[in-house]
């Protein structure tokens, strides 16, 4: 795979990933939206589905890694880290593009994300956070327990990615990308729920970029303080996970 490639492979992928994403977190949270509160199981299906997407789109130029940690964890597993750096840029910028395209698809939505008035004496609805339709945030801000959930989360996403490379039917059977999203999704309903399961460096961080970016109205804060959590948390899973499959398989 050439350098040109293997980055343009994965801006596509991870940006169809993150637009797929960030879209269905946005149909299940915005007001006026046809999807709004659907629930956990339509977001968790919604991420998978964009792996799926974006997997099987990039595959072609790049293989399809579209995550920081399964980067990292095939690099620890096999050695070769020339081109691991190619890889993070093309999905820290793919992850990026998608917010972007997101927030423009739901455009009207956000742009009605203001306070409502009461009928017949309620109180005003206030306007929906938005940062969630962007980036994770923890149900229980515990620095520690939130860390240690995105490391086991992360490898238990990197660890079986890098097992399924040794059942050769199904690269060639063209399910692998399947059976991955599959995963990712069964990894949200199991492991989501203590911090959203970013279980990706680059979904996380691009996304929460944007949204500071972005004139999003009420928008509220971008929540720096716990950023490096969704991102140092997958990392580390994903390095842990490359070493246990290098020694153990």
């Amino acid at each position: 795979m050439s350098n040109g490639d293997i980055f343009v492979g994965e801006v596509i992928g991870t940006a169809i990933l993150i637009l797929f994403g960030a879209g269905v977190c946005a149909a299940v949270t915005l007001r006026y939206s046809k999807a709004r509160a659907s629930g956990w199981v339509v977001i968790a299906f919604g991420w998978g589905f964009g792996v799926l997407a974006g997997a099987y789109t990039a595959a072609p130029l790049s293989g399809g890694q579209l995550n920081p940690a399964v980067t990292l964890g095939i690099a620890v597993d096999t050695g070769k880290w020339g081109k691991v750096w190619l890889y993070l840029l093309g999905q820290l910028v793919g992850a990026m593009l998608g917010a972007v395209l997101a927030y423009l698809v739901y455009l009207a939505q956000f742009q009605a994300n203001v306070r409502q008035p009461g009928a017949d004496g309620d109180a005003a609805e206030e306007p929906t956070p938005t940062l969630g339709i962007f980036s994770t945030i923890p149900e229980i801000r515990n620095p520690v327990a939130n860390l240690i959930t995105e490391i086991i989360a992360t490898m238990a996403l990197v660890l079986p990615v890098l097992a399924f490379g040794l059942t050769k039917g199904l690269g060639e059977s063209g399910t692998l990308v399947l059976i991955v999203s599959l995963l990712v999704v069964g990894i949200g309903l199991s492991l989501g729920g203590p911090t959203g399961y970013a279980i990706n460096p680059a979904r996380d961080l691009g996304p929460r970029i944007v949204h500071t970016l972005l004139p999003i109205p009420n928008k509220g804060t971008s929540d720096w303080g716990y950023a490096w959590i969704p991102v140092v948390g997958p990392l580390v899973g994903g390095v842990l996970a490359g070493l246990l499959y290098h020694l153990a398989f």
